[in-house]
């Protein structure tokens, strides 16, 4: 009995050594914490959401930063991942919420990318707040709109905005006024952040 409670004891003492580095980690790298319980229940912790079943779990507060770093990583390697500029989807992310993860629209679009809860659902997303999922989903779903137009950037982007149903409704970019001055302020915002690189 008392080998079992020293046993226990021990695991515990590591499991939080383990998470007092991860967090150390965290903090001087990557503000954002990822967490997935596996099949037997066991939790797991990591500061790199390697694998999709990772969610995201919590930031350390205050660490705004870190936390932008961390969103920045994702662009980057969700844009690589679904052959994008990684400009424009860092525009698309300020036209859609200004880096804001907890962003809700009136009409119900989540996340950094303004996802509407079909389009969620679509993209099979659990958490559409999630920065890992919401990127990823946003990225695959706005090359899927950049292939339905043909590469066409305007028409892509009116479908972001709009639905790609009405872009083919009208034959271009539907006219309305929230549509016509979204598709203009990616193309700003990337144009800013190209010359911010060179």
């Amino acid at each position: 009995m008392a080998i079992g409670m020293k046993t226990m004891n021990m695991r515990y003492h590591i499991a939080v050594g383990i998470l007092l580095c991860l967090l150390g980690a965290v903090t001087s790298g990557h503000a954002a914490i990822y967490k997935y319980v596996d099949a037997s229940g066991r939790i797991h912790f990591s500061n790199v959401p390697v694998k999709s079943h990772y969610s995201f779990y919590a930031h350390e507060a205050g660490d705004g930063e870190a936390l932008s770093r961390s969103v920045t990583d994702l662009i980057k390697r969700y844009a690589v991942l679904n052959r994008l500029d990684v400009n424009l989807v860092r525009a698309v992310v300020r036209a859609e919420s200004n880096y804001d993860i907890n962003a809700l629209s009136s009409k119900g679009a989540m996340g950094l990318m303004q996802l509407h809860p079909e389009t969620a659902k679509d993209l099979k997303l659990s958490d559409p707040f999630d920065p890992l999922q919401n990127i990823s989903g946003g990225t695959r779903y706005l090359r899927q709109m950049l292939d339905r137009f043909k590469g066409n950037l305007d028409l892509a982007l009116a479908a972001y905005n709009a639905g790609p149903s009405t872009v083919e409704r009208y034959g271009g970019i539907p006219p309305y006024q929230e549509t016509q001055n979204y598709v203009e302020k990616v193309k700003q915002f990337q144009k800013l952040y190209r010359r911010s690189d060179t």
